[in-house]
């Protein structure tokens, strides 16, 4: 319980920096501050801390952050795919897709990666940022340095993209109605957050088409972690021999769509749903916090750099793949 309240408090304190107008123009949100302050924590003070805090920290990174993985349910509707049509949903699926394979082949065929930090990579590039890798990894069970460095080298290229689309856009290098733009946008920025920052600057028109495109990727989580538990059965990822003798089911990702259809048939008043998404994003912040407290930067000298090359693909086929998708479907 000690340790439970102990993230709540640095969870509390990321949500307040969160607030200040340095870290919300730069698009960094209270989960990544909170990542950064849980691994301050791990690799300066931590031994000198008791050891009984571990049982609740361990809880947030599990219990914590499959509540906060099925509350982001109430964020999505089954109307939301209705709003951007066909073309709108497939180039998400292709987006997402493409880019899990084109990771996950260069990552082990090329780089030589860990298998993990390159599902986890990939997942967060391809899905929904630091949401994805958290939820990836609660499937894949694998120690907390991994979504650190997924998480770190994920956010650092999703952050240069949120800031370089609008610029490119403006000087004429995107050739994309404002519309199309703002598909473009959400079938290839990497967090929510970056999404929206992202295509404000643009307008209502490519902000709407933005958000709805970005959370039909997010939708796509759920069928995601349910396939990667049963891939992970038939490539022997999972390390001991009673993972590997059953299919995993990752029941928070089961909840999650149950919460989607849910909210889709908008039986909740809107100010409680606001509050909801409050809730699950203090949730989440917590789950990373707790995730950065079980990092030690000890185990990023083994990876080196390889986790930001596989970023860099990824976010090179994000720009540059994504943008022909778009062209071609909406032309």
């Amino acid at each position: 319980m000690i340790g439970f309240i102990f993230v709540l408090l640095l969870a509390i304190f990321s949500t307040i920096l969160s607030e200040f107008s340095f870290f919300k123009d730069l698009g960094i949100s209270a989960m990544i501050i909170g990542i950064l302050i849980g691994m301050l924590y791990a690799n300066t003070i931590k031994q000198y801390f008791p050891t009984y805090l571990q049982s609740g920290i361990i809880f947030c990174t599990k219990t914590i952050l499959r509540i906060g993985i099925v509350l982001y349910g109430f964020r999505l509707t089954f109307q939301n795919l209705q709003d951007v049509g066909i073309y709108g949903i497939l180039v998400a699926f292709l987006m997402l897709a493409s880019t899990f394979l084109i990771g996950y082949i260069f990552g082990i065929k090329v780089l030589k990666l860990d298998r993990e930090i390159t599902i986890l990579t990939s997942a967060g590039s391809a899905i929904c940022g630091a949401a994805a890798v958290l939820a990836s990894e609660s499937v894949l069970k694998c120690e907390a340095y991994k979504s650190a460095i997924a998480v770190s080298s994920v956010v650092v290229f999703g952050t240069i993209a949120m800031f370089l689309y609008p610029f490119l856009y403006k000087l004429g290098f995107i050739d994309l109605s404002v519309q199309n733009m703002g598909i473009y946008i959400g079938a290839t920025l990497h967090e929510v957050a970056h999404v929206v920052g992202s295509s404000n600057v643009l307008g209502e028109d490519a902000s709407s088409n933005a958000v709805i495109v970005k959370m039909i990727r997010v939708m796509m989580l759920a069928p995601f972690l349910i396939l990667l538990s049963i891939w992970i059965l038939k490539t022997s990822i999972s390390k001991t021999n009673s993972e590997k003798s059953k299919i995993t089911i990752p029941w928070f990702a089961v909840f999650f769509i149950f919460v989607v259809a849910f909210n889709s048939f908008d039986l909740l008043a809107s100010e409680i749903v606001v509050s909801i998404n409050y809730l699950d994003n203090f949730a989440l912040t917590m789950a990373m916090t707790a995730l950065g407290m079980e990092t030690s930067f000890s185990k990023f000298k083994n990876v080196g750099l390889k986790p930001i090359y596989l970023s860099l693909v990824l976010f090179a086929w994000l720009i540059f793949g994504g943008y022909f998708i778009v062209q071609f479907l909406f032309v």
